[in-house]
């Protein structure tokens, strides 16, 4: 395989008012009156920042996308944000119509910091809506209330971003199969760009994780929430969303070209705590907290910004490539698994065999070889089941050949 370029970057900002429930990210709590304006720890963060973009090797050509995740990036001051898409540009360059997007939370920024944040180039937000019930995101532990979504998205579009994605989550506590119609409804008369439709995944060590099990009330049966991904895939598809990717639903021209290169398992940047960057075949992370990140970039710098980690096996790449690809509607090619032995494609085509028989994959054979898709909804659904047998059958056939 040849080595691609890295022609995205990911900036992880940690900082939230506080920690919802269900999240297991890296993230630091600011508590619920600081922000980027008033805050010492994330003048230092960015500052760390600042540092590991300016010592990273430059490995392609400019920037098409930019994406600040978090954690709450809409805490940062719009200096913040000025400073960091300043060193983005002065180290890689950034494409003149590169998509720069920003996940913003509710309650957490007024219409001067979009506009500021617009004015240094953020052209797409990712709204973290999750539920339009209080119930709900009291429920979640979030900060924001019903009337905050609605002021933030005033605020987008007095400020002039016409590209933005909302956010729900399906299978919260005490969530019904109204409220669940209640929250798409109400989503898509906002008429965003873009919608992002998480199933809740309950994480160990997470006050979700140690308060309830999956299927088991408060929480929705496991049928009521297939039932919710369902209607969400039926209503959203219906309003003219296209449902390009399990999780992901968008109007025509508006996709999310940052996630899109990591559905096609494309190199990409990472910067900030915990984040992952995948250069020349080698996939490496960041700490998760803030003292160790900080050690880490000082010893980043001391070593001129040289990585000391092994390139990542050809079947782990293969594997990683056809994991993410399958999440997108088109699929993936099973060519690159042709180059890991003609055995092994077939014996991965024969494991697929029985998923081919229930519908939920569809194989076709084109003239650059065999392309495997997932079907819409049920493939989508039960996409775990088919990328295990995936794993099973690569595994089997490659320790079969060691």
């Amino acid at each position: 395989m040849t080595i691609p370029s890295p022609r995205s970057a990911y900036i992880h900002i940690p900082f939230c008012r506080r920690r919802c429930f269900y999240c297991d990210f890296p993230i630091s709590v600011l508590g619920e009156r600081r922000r980027g304006e008033s805050s010492g720890s994330v003048a230092e963060y960015v500052e760390l920042l600042l540092q590991e973009i300016q010592v990273t090797p430059v490995l392609g050509g400019p920037l098409r996308t930019v994406f600040f995740g978090g954690g709450t990036p809409s805490l940062l001051s719009v200096s913040q944000v000025e400073q960091i898409l300043q060193a983005l540009r002065r180290r890689f360059e950034i494409e003149a119509d590169a998509e720069i997007s920003m996940e913003m939370d509710p309650g957490t920024f007024d219409r001067k910091h979009v506009q500021g944040y617009a004015a240094q180039g953020v052209n797409r937000v990712s709204l973290g809506v999750q539920s339009f019930q209080d119930a709900s995101l009291a429920a979640c532990g979030r900060v924001h209330r019903v009337t905050d979504v609605y002021q933030a998205v005033a605020d987008l579009e007095a400020a002039g971003i016409e590209n933005w994605s909302l956010d729900l989550i399906s299978g919260l506590p005490h969530q019904t199969l109204a409220d669940w119609a209640e929250n798409l409804e109400r989503a898509i008369a906002l008429r965003p760009t873009h919608l992002s439709v998480y199933d809740l995944t309950i994480e160990p060590q997470t006050p979700f994780g140690k308060a309830y099990q999956a299927g088991t009330a408060p929480l929705p049966s496991d049928a009521a929430t297939v039932a919710m991904l369902r209607q969400a895939q039926q209503v959203l598809t219906t309003a003219g969303y296209d449902h390009y990717e399990i999780s992901n639903y968008a109007q025509p021209g508006h996709q999310c070209q940052h996630n899109r290169a990591y559905w096609e398992n494309q190199s990409h940047y990472g910067f900030g705590m915990g984040a992952t960057s995948y250069t020349q075949h080698q996939r490496f992370g960041r700490p998760r907290t803030r003292r160790a990140y900080a050690d880490w970039v000082h010893a980043y710098q001391a070593r001129g910004g040289r990585r000391d980690c092994p390139e990542t096996p050809l079947a782990e790449r293969v594997l990683d490539g056809l994991m993410v690809g399958l999440r997108l509607r088109e699929g993936v090619s099973l060519q690159p698994v042709a180059e890991l032995g003609e055995g092994v494609l077939r014996g991965a085509i024969a494991m697929l065999q029985p998923h081919l028989d229930h519908g939920l994959a569809v194989l076709t054979h084109t003239p650059s070889g065999p392309h495997l898709r997932l079907t819409d909804p049920d493939g989508f659904f039960l996409s775990n089941t088919v990328i295990v047998s995936l794993f099973e059958a690569l595994e089997s056939a490659v320790n079969g050949q060691a």
